[in-house]
């Protein structure tokens, strides 16, 4: 048993994010693990680029009030305590409601074969962003 080494705080990448989004590495696992698990924080209305993880991704949500949106045009809106599961290779988003900040652990599954875990498409319209909400309850 051992401490994992904690990454300093890093800022999202722009060309994966619209907004301001920050994350720390809470675990990425080396073989033969192939957990993955980040701390992500969102700033009121950032969000994520559409993209896919080859094994799923599920994001629990820690404070704030979640938006995961897929293809279809559903906007699911997740609470602090709830749990989204999105399947493998299935194309979405996710990020922050318009009024506030967000935090969610992001957690999914590296491929164990060196091929890439997540594929990135285009940047979310706001039109999308602005689609009707459900709640996944």
């Amino acid at each position: 048993m051992e401490f994992i080494k904690s990454q300093p705080t890093s800022k999202a990448p722009a060309d994966w994010f619209t907004g301001d989004v920050w994350w720390d590495v809470i675990v990425a696992g080396q073989e033969p693990s192939r957990m993955r698990a980040n701390l992500v924080r969102f700033s009121p209305g950032a969000r994520t680029d559409w993209h896919s993880h080859t094994m799923g991704q599920t994001l629990h949500v820690v404070s704030g009030i979640a938006l995961v949106g897929t293809r279809d045009g559903t906007v699911l809106e997740a609470h602090p305590g709830e749990t989204v599961s999105c399947p493998p290779g299935e194309e979405h988003w996710h990020g922050a409601a318009p009024d506030r900040f967000m935090e969610h652990i992001a957690m999914w599954e590296g491929t164990g074969d060196g091929s890439p875990e997540t594929r990135w498409a285009e940047p979310v319209t706001d039109a999308q962003y602005k689609g009707s909400r459900s709640r996944g309850r």
